[in-house]
Order: structure tokens, then C-alpha cells, then sequence
């Protein structure tokens, strides 16, 4: 049976490092909410409102090619951000309407080594969302743990 494969952890705690370790090692098609949005929407993605519009509007299409591909008997790493309540609840429903199992990859780290990675990061270049600090802080402020009592089976990585 296929799995969803899902992300959860702040930014740059190597979600999308672990993404494609996970499509590699499942041999799972992987698909990056980052990657659409910079090829989607390119010089768009100015605020974290521009981010939160461009979002939405991808998920209309990522989610139906998501269940038809479990339909079909593939597995999908989703580097989408299963950061919140409301995200998680979309992202389980996809697995819910394929009728396929999921799993929740936890990338447990503090703020300051997020921080720290962040700026590394950014400085290296080439990766499709470069936050700020305040980008950070803002979009941490929202960020909530998740619980198995959400119905998920999660797997904690502490990187």
C-alpha cells in the first residue's frame, strides 16, 4: 500500500533535505510546495500574505494530482508544511481520500538552530525560499507541534 510521506518543522530545520532523502529511500515521487511556488510564481512571493495567497491557490491543483497519485499505488513525499492545525488537516485528508496510510516526519529543533541554519542557508544561496528574520519570527509564531491525538502517525527526527 502507498504512503504519504509528510513534513513538519520550522524553517530550515531540513525539511526538504529529509524530503529527499525519504523520496530516494521509498522511491516516492516528491513534491515541493517551494519548488511550485518559485516556478509558479516567480518575483510574487514578496510577504508572507504573498506566500499565504500563492499557497492556497496551488493546493486546488497539488491536491487532487496527490490522491490520484496514491490511487495509482505511488508513494508521494509532500514538502509542504504540516506545521500547523489547519495545514495537518488538509494534508491527512489527502491520505483520507486516497484511502492510503501517511506519515508524519517531525523535525524536532529549537529556535536558535533553525536561526542559525536559516542564515547558512541564505547565504549559500539556491534554495527556493529564502526567509528573513522577521519572515521567521513571524511564521514561527504560528508554528504548533504536532500530537497523535490529530490522528497521525508521527516520526520525530532530531537532525
Amino acid at each position: 500500500m502507498p504512503t504519504l510521506h509528510l513534513l513538519c518543522g520550522k524553517i530550515a530545520s531540513g525539511k526538504s533535505t529529509l524530503a529527499e532523502q525519504l523520496s530516494h529511500e521509498y522511491a516516492a515521487m516528491l513534491l515541493s510546495e517551494d519548488h511550485w511556488l518559485a516556478q509558479l510564481y516567480p518575483g510574487d512571493m514578496l510577504s508572507v500574505t504573498d506566500y499565504l495567497r500563492c499557497a492556497q491557490r496551488i493546493r486546488g491543483v497539488v491536491g487532487p494530482l496527490v490522491v490520484g497519485l496514491l490511487e495509482s499505488g505511488v508513494n508521494v513525499v509532500l514538502d509542504f508544511p504540516a506545521n500547523t492545525l489547519a495545514n495537518r488537516e488538509w494534508l491527512l485528508g489527502l491520505a483520507h481520500a486516497a484511502g492510503v496510510q501517511h506519515r508524519l516526519h517531525y523535525l524536532a529543533l529549537d529556535d536558535d538552530t533553525c536561526r542559525a541554519r536559516l542564515h547558512a542557508r541564505n547565504a549559500r544561496g539556491g534554495h527556493d525560499f529564502a526567509a528573513t528574520d522577521a519572515e521567521f519570527d513571524l511564521i514561527t509564531r504560528h508554528f504548533c507541534v504536532p500530537s497523535e491525538d490529530e490522528g497521525l502517525v508521527i516520526e520525530v527526527h532530531r537532525p
